[in-house]
């Protein structure tokens, strides 16, 4: 995991920068759809370094087992998936519960990210490939790390109920947003509990797509 999270930070601060200053592209400069793109491929760049570097490490565990990293439409998991977005809801409140505990301080700079940009621009181009960085590529990257990989393996060392939590805090912490981290907390349990019980990465995935895709979607309101 270590690995994977200083895999994720070189890729997108220093190697895909680089590549982009070596070809010419600074990021300021770019038009709403050029930082879309730029985003877009930064994700997919960051994506595919993860999984080869956790594929190399897993190597040497090779067979694995039939349920690990496993993606079916089979099963009766859409009941678990419907049930997951009930808990939208409460998730939206502990955003809420966690703003109150930490909250904003007024020194704070307040920032404006190109998603946001674009989504006052109104430009159809750059939303659509940031829903596509939102709702399909995070959810991929994600589940398959801390679903697919990191609860499986804490299990040999604990009770199934702690793996979802401690897997929980660590996709929590791993976006770097304490103002976000009840809601992201609770959300990986739910995410969690829907894997357990299907053994299935699709189910958490769609769901993880879900959420991502109702918070942006309210962004553009």
């Amino acid at each position: 995991m270590l690995l994977w999270i200083a895999s994720f930070w070189l890729v997108g601060s220093w190697v895909v920068p680089f590549l982009a200053h070596a070809a010419g592209f600074r990021k300021e400069s770019l038009t709403y759809r050029g930082q879309a793109l730029y985003s877009l491929l930064t994700d997919v760049a960051e994506g595919l370094a993860g999984i080869a570097l956790l594929h190399r490490c897993l190597t040497r565990f090779h067979p694995l087992p039939s349920d690990w990293f496993k993606f079916s439409l089979e099963g009766k998991w859409q009941f678990d998936v419907g049930l997951g977005c009930l808990m939208f809801p409460l998730v939206n409140r502990l955003s809420q519960v966690n703003l109150n505990l930490w909250p904003i301080l007024p020194s704070t700079p307040v920032t404006v990210s190109s998603v946001e940009q674009s989504i006052v621009a109104r430009d159809p181009v750059a939303m659509a490939l940031y829903a596509v960085v939102v709702s399909v590529c995070a959810p991929i990257w994600e589940e398959i790390v801390f679903r697919g990989f990191l609860l499986p393996s804490l299990t040999k060392y604990m009770p199934v109920w702690c793996s979802i939590l401690v897997s929980s805090v660590a996709f929590a912490l791993a976006h770097f947003n304490m103002q976000r981290m009840l809601p992201l907390i609770f959300l990986g349990v739910v995410m969690g509990a829907v894997f357990a019980r299907s053994r299935n990465l699709l189910p958490s995935m769609l769901l993880h797509s879900l959420w991502n895709a109702f918070v942006f979607l309210d962004l553009m309101k």
